[in-house]
């Protein structure tokens, strides 16, 4: 059935303002990307940027800090992420994680919203370690492909559209609570859905999860030292062998990528503090070189780490976490 574009589903109607463009009047409409990077440009004092896009241009592979979530109100849209082209349908939901590369290819008519979240504040929270597997790449939602949670998650994001663009006078702090409320919907379907552990013995899943959690949360904790698969198998309390199945299994990724995913990431945030050198970056996120780092940041972001620090020191925007 279809439904009418801007109001929310399931009888829950969101408060609609005069006008969904009001909040980008003092948006320049011009992209601040070099070798792939975009800085987004938010406005004072939000962590956020919404819009209703209208545009047909298509953009080029990109990626910037921030996660980026499009919803399709009017035609269809693509965004390729890897190998893998989205072709979203109106009211289909696309989550795209911070970091994420992708190009978007646009059809000559239509309206979509574009939420550009920075989440680097929640993803600091201790328990935010369980969620960083669900964001290890693009999420695809519509009812057939999240039965159980589409219709809350897209009442959430028109919720968040509301507070946004109504300016309601705690409208960060609602945003930042419902964005939490989005990843707890999403975390507790991906243990539902994803059947965690199937092969362990009967009662020990939510076990596992407890103690794979407390794993990650190590890493999030001690990602400069020099962390071993064995030394961090030993202390949540499996074999090496046992261990590093269970973690490809919980997060998607053998154990030496995810950690240099988190050392990436620390090195981001590092490289926007020009009172550190590009070594100290480097040391103080992990890597035992400087030349290690710079191949791998070049690897991973398609920019070195120098260029990097140069892009987030645009005296046009500000880069988020």
């Amino acid at each position: 059935m279809t439904k009418n574009s801007l109001s929310a589903k399931s009888g829950h109607t969101a408060k609609s303002p005069s006008n969904y463009w009001q909040a980008n009047l003092d948006f320049t409409g011009t992209r601040n990307v070099a070798n792939m990077h975009e800085l987004v440009e938010f406005h004072a004092q939000s962590m956020h940027r919404i819009w209703l896009n209208d545009l047909a241009v298509p953009y080029e592979s990109h990626w910037h800090s921030a996660m980026e979530i499009i919803l399709p109100i009017e035609n269809y849209y693509e965004v390729k992420a890897g190998d893998t082209l989205y072709h979203l349908n109106p009211d289909e939901i696309l989550i795209l994680p911070p970091g994420e590369i992708h190009e978007i290819l646009i059809p000559p008519e239509g309206k979509r919203f574009v939420y550009i979240m920075d989440i680097s504040v929640i993803s600091r929270l201790k328990s935010f370690s369980g969620i960083q597997p669900i964001l290890s790449s693009p999420l695809y939602l519509t009812a057939e492909t999240y039965p159980r949670i589409y219709d809350d998650i897209y009442n959430i994001l028109l919720q968040i559209r509301s507070e946004y663009f109504n300016e309601n006078k705690f409208a960060e702090l609602s945003i930042q609570a419902l964005l939490l409320n989005l990843f707890v919907k999403l975390g507790e379907n991906r243990s539902r859905e994803k059947d965690l552990f199937s092969k362990s013995r009967p009662g020990k899943q939510h076990e596992y999860v407890q103690r794979f959690n407390a794993a990650l949360e190590y890493i999030d904790t001690n990602y400069m030292e020099d962390i071993s698969l064995d030394y961090l198998a030993d202390q949540v309390g499996f074999s090496k062998f046992h261990f590093s199945r269970l973690f490809k299994e919980y997060t998607d990724y053998n154990f030496s990528d995810y950690l240099c995913i988190r050392r990436i990431k620390a090195a981001e945030t590092l490289l926007e503090d020009p009172d550190y050198s590009i070594t100290e970056v480097a040391l103080n996120s992990g890597f035992a070189s400087i030349s290690t780092f710079n191949r791998i940041f070049k690897q991973k972001k398609g920019i070195t780490p120098s260029e990097y620090r140069k892009r987030c020191t645009s005296p046009n925007s500000r880069p988020v976490d």
